[in-house]
């Protein structure tokens, strides 16, 4: 695939998340993919996990933990098998009701159509507040 084609691929599984539609992002996805969402244990969807179930199952704790979640991209940086993506993360922890609204810069390794490695970075902190329990969480 040229780097135009993995960025479309790219932009498939973000709309596929803001639908809810996880098959669609697991079809996109390696067998044995990689999948790294930097940030503290707080986070209930952050860690490394590797193959589909375990992607499958972070997909599982997002929608378990938050409310319409969203990623809103705004630059995607193609070379080779790698495609940068830097945008806004948005959505509302249940728990507490705090409001997520954080930069992201997402790193994808695609090869032969499929997502191998994924890595997510953000403004941690923000969103382990969000996710915190306790008195004066929400509304953060």
């Amino acid at each position: 695939m040229n780097d135009q084609d993995n960025v479309g691929l790219i932009r498939r599984v973000y709309t596929a998340f803001e639908a809810g539609d996880v098959q669609t992002i697991l079809d996109s996805v390696a067998d044995d993919a990689a999948w790294i969402n930097h940030g503290p244990a707080t986070i209930p969807y952050a860690g490394s996990r590797s193959g589909k179930t375990q992607i499958l199952e972070f997909f599982r704790i997002i929608a378990d933990t938050t409310t319409g979640g969203r990623i809103i991209p705004d630059t995607f940086v193609a070379q080779g098998d790698a495609v940068v993506a830097t945008g806004r993360y948005r959505a509302t922890a249940c728990d507490t009701g705090a409001e997520i609204d954080t930069p992201v810069v997402h790193l994808f390794t695609v090869r032969n159509g499929k997502i191998v490695r994924w890595e997510g970075f953000s403004d941690s902190a923000k969103v382990a507040e969000a996710h915190a329990k306790g008195e004066g969480a929400a509304g953060h």
